[in-house]
């Protein structure tokens, strides 16, 4: 193996967790394969809230572990990527979610939304309609306020999925909830490919509004939602800025392999 394949074929752990789509085209490639041969998938984005849940979840890990995708959210974790010499890119649920609507309706494949509320289902559902004609959206469903991921409504949500017979199903229920979410459905729902996308629909319903694209490149969307979330938001942000050093300290040895050249996967 060349120097290049080899840092072609590089990938970066993240407390444990393999970043295996790197970017967005390979994130939206390799989703729309998965569906088109009847696959059952999850997809999960790391992000630093999500690293911290990791150290103290067992569930949680759980659904990570059990994620056939997952991208890198947060942007520290691209940074440590890049440093570890593994061309990551921020890859969010939000971003993903368009992109994947146009190739479901370009290929007949059907959609559900489960999340949210129903006001900002119905909305969202008009508007990827519109952007996407042709689009099939075979339901749509909001669980009821504080959705418990193993109580009997998630039993229901379940079966509303499976009986739609989507092919890919948008979970909008936060996380951790989605994430473990996803995981039981994987069990229970065979043939659909499940994207955790946190409070995407509500961005494209306009019930909330996402960062600037300038904070989005530059890696300030946290402190865009911490601006107009600061009571709920500023005590989740702390937690992840404490996680920090941890991350680093983890991440160094890849850093370290990387920078001296070390070939891991020599044929």
């Amino acid at each position: 193996m060349t120097l290049l394949s080899a840092r072609t074929a590089r990938k970066f752990t993240v407390d444990g967790i393999t970043i295996n789509v790197p970017t967005m085209d390979e994130a939206i490639s390799s989703i729309v394969s998965a569906v088109q041969q009847g696959q059952t998938f999850s997809v999960c984005t790391l992000n630093l809230d999500h690293v911290v849940h990791l150290s103290s979840r067992d569930d949680f890990r759980h659904a990570y572990r059990r994620a056939r995708f997952v991208t890198a959210d947060g942007f520290p974790i691209v940074v440590l990527g890049r440093l570890a010499k593994v061309p990551i890119r921020r890859t969010t649920g939000a971003d993903l979610v368009e992109p994947i609507c146009e190739e479901a309706s370009r290929r007949g494949l059907s959609i559900f939304l489960l999340g949210s509320d129903d006001a900002t289902l119905a909305e969202s559902s008009n508007r990827l309609c519109e952007r996407f004609p042709g689009l099939q959206i075979a339901g749509t469903y909001s669980p009821p306020r504080g959705f418990d991921p193993y109580a009997p409504e998630a039993d229901e949500a379940i079966e509303r999925v499976r009986a739609s017979k989507a092919r890919i199903c948008f979970l909008a229920l936060g996380s951790p909830k989605q994430e473990i979410f996803a995981t039981r459905c994987l069990d229970r729902i065979p043939g659909t490919g499940l994207l955790c996308i946190g409070a995407s629909l509500d961005f494209i319903a306009g019930t909330q509004v996402r960062a600037p694209r300038f904070a989005q490149q530059f890696g300030l969307e946290w402190l865009w939602r911490a601006m107009l979330n600061p009571k709920r938001l500023t005590p989740r942000y702390a937690r992840c800025v404490a996680a920090l050093p941890r991350l680093l300290a983890n991440t160094i040895p890849q850093i370290i392999d990387a920078r001296m050249g070390t070939l891991r996967w020599r044929q």
